[in-house]
């Protein structure tokens, strides 16, 4: 997994592409805000930089890449979506036309005291200040004043699990359900997922909201809405995240029970966070039977549940080179094609064995092709085997996304979120996001509400949050951090260059894939 860098390594287009580049332990992927909120960009043409963003989107993402022999120092550079790096001539110009890493090219990170979490960036060779002035980015501060201070906007996917460097373990709802503990080893089903919700409004803070749809508070407690005890400011520190509430203190995890709580004045690796992919996690329902796929009973894969526990829920793990899945199991097991034909949670490792294809099926369903090349089919013993060389009713599964309750949806033209405020029309070219309540329904069927507690109405001209009636959708994985959504008649939700969000035809070739 990766800290910070929102997907795994691949392809991808739009902003993921620079996010998918950086693999590169510690790099962070970032927009930079000025005292003007406008972005730091890099223009496609002559190499020009601005500060004139007015969202983040691919001109205005930038990667922060560690000095590697900085040693706590947070020195670092800055690469544009272009590959090339932020530099200061000899003679105070702000460039970014080099390829390489020179002397001019590195920063000193500083975090502001006034305790507004900005960031000043202190060009290392100069000794001044990086700076937005009107069109123009300058570097003559000897001290930063408000031109010289940058908010930072984190540009990884904002649903993730969030690792304490100091404990090795993952936060996790706790059973009651208004606390956060930091003590799992695996990050294991939806209550292992947070989205890192960036206020633009609140000066640049973050907050961090559950899939039970609560905030973390710095006492501890979750609360049903966010307030100022509920807002952090993102500091760096050599490649690592730290959170400081408004009075000055970082979250760390606290005694045995590790709750995550503010409490420390300064930064040690008790305060020190990564930000790590949350891989998605699925349970499938065989159509022969209606039963959950299950390891319940041992390695044999059989379908035989009527809920879902851990035992029901898969990790899919997408292999590049072959475009197809790993299917784990939380007791570290593979999905293995036996000899005969069974399907086993027997592999200790991945293998060729361990591969499968998702076959997504136009009622919703997905089929699984096997190493054999053949398909999955369920007995009826609700044993798993690879037998079949047509895909009829025995083959097909229904697909549940178990750890996103609450979904978060990206375009290369932005987030889905509101129109305006007040009106229930989404477009899907916003800055900021709506967080979209996802109910499960039956046979694969999902159902989308909104905040506001109506559910989603959609058609050929828009998608609005203002429906009493849940209607349908199902959802297709396209790849580790894509996937594809279509209504119960298979018409694909597609997203339009003006913002437009509505739904399409039904031919996969124009759907929308949608990083969530």
């Amino acid at each position: 997994m990766n800290g910070l860098n929102g997907h795994q390594n691949g392809e991808s287009n739009g902003c993921g592409d620079i996010i998918a580049q950086n693999q590169l332990k510690g790099c962070w992927t970032i927009g930079l805000i000025n005292s003007k909120f406008r972005y730091l960009t890099a223009e496609t043409f002559g190499f020009k930089i601005n500060g004139n963003g007015t969202s983040l989107k691919k001109k205005q993402i930038w990667t922060l890449e560690p000095d590697a022999n900085s040693f706590g120092e947070s020195l670092i550079y800055l690469r544009s979506h272009l590959d090339k790096y932020l530099a200061v001539d000899s003679f105070g110009n702000v460039t970014c036309e080099s390829e390489e890493k020179d002397p001019g090219s590195k920063f000193q990170i500083s975090v502001a005291e006034d305790g507004t979490g900005r960031w000043a960036l202190r060009n290392v060779v100069r000794g001044y200040f990086l700076g937005a002035s009107a069109d123009k980015l300058t570097c003559t501060a000897k001290v930063p004043g408000d031109a010289e201070f940058w908010h930072v906007h984190l540009a990884a996917r904002p649903q993730m699990n969030l690792r304490s460097v100091g404990r090795k373990r993952f936060a996790h709802l706790s059973e009651s359900l208004d606390e956060i503990y930091v003590d799992a080893n695996i990050p294991w089903g939806e209550d292992t997922l947070f989205t890192l919700e960036f206020r633009q409004d609140e000066g640049g803070k973050y907050a961090i909201h559950t899939c039970n749809n609560k905030y973390l508070s710095l006492t501890g407690k979750l609360v049903d809405t966010c307030n100022k005890d509920c807002l952090f400011s993102a500091e760096y520190h050599s490649g690592q995240l730290a959170l400081r509430d408004r009075q000055g203190q970082y979250l760390s995890p606290i005694g045995s029970k590790a709750l995550l709580k503010s409490r420390s004045n300064t930064v040690t690796k008790d305060e020190l966070f990564s930000l790590e992919d949350s891989l998605p996690q699925a349970s499938f329902v065989a159509a022969l039977n209606s039963r959950f796929v299950s390891v319940k009973q041992g390695v044999d894969l059989t379908a035989n549940q009527e809920e879902i526990s851990d035992h029901e829920t898969f990790q899919l793990e997408f292999d590049w080179s072959t475009k197809r899945w790993y299917i784990r199991t939380m007791q570290d097991k593979y999905w293995t094609l036996e000899t005969g034909g069974g399907i086993q949670a027997a592999g200790d490792k991945r293998s060729s064995n361990a591969l499968f294809d998702l076959v997504w099926q136009k009622d919703g369903s997905v089929a699984f092709r096997a190493n054999n090349g053949r398909y999955i089919i369920t007995k009826r013993s609700g044993h798993l085997f690879a037998n079949s060389d047509v895909i009829d009713d025995t083959c097909k599964y229904f697909f549940y996304l178990v750890n996103r309750p609450i979904l978060v949806l990206k375009c290369e033209q932005g987030f889905v979120g509101y129109k305006a405020a007040g009106n229930p029309k989404l477009e899907c070219n916003k800055v900021t996001y709506e967080t979209i309540k996802v109910e499960r329904g039956e046979k694969g069927l999902v159902y989308f509400k909104g905040q506001n507690g109506k559910y989603w109405h959609s058609d050929s001209e828009s998608v609005t949050e203002d429906s009493d009636t849940p209607e349908g959708f199902y959802l297709e994985l396209r790849e580790p951090t894509r996937l594809c959504i279509k209504d119960s008649a298979g018409h694909y939700l597609t997203a339009s260059k003006n913002g437009c969000f509505r739904l399409g035809d039904t031919s996969i070739e124009n759907a929308t894939q949608w990083e969530y």
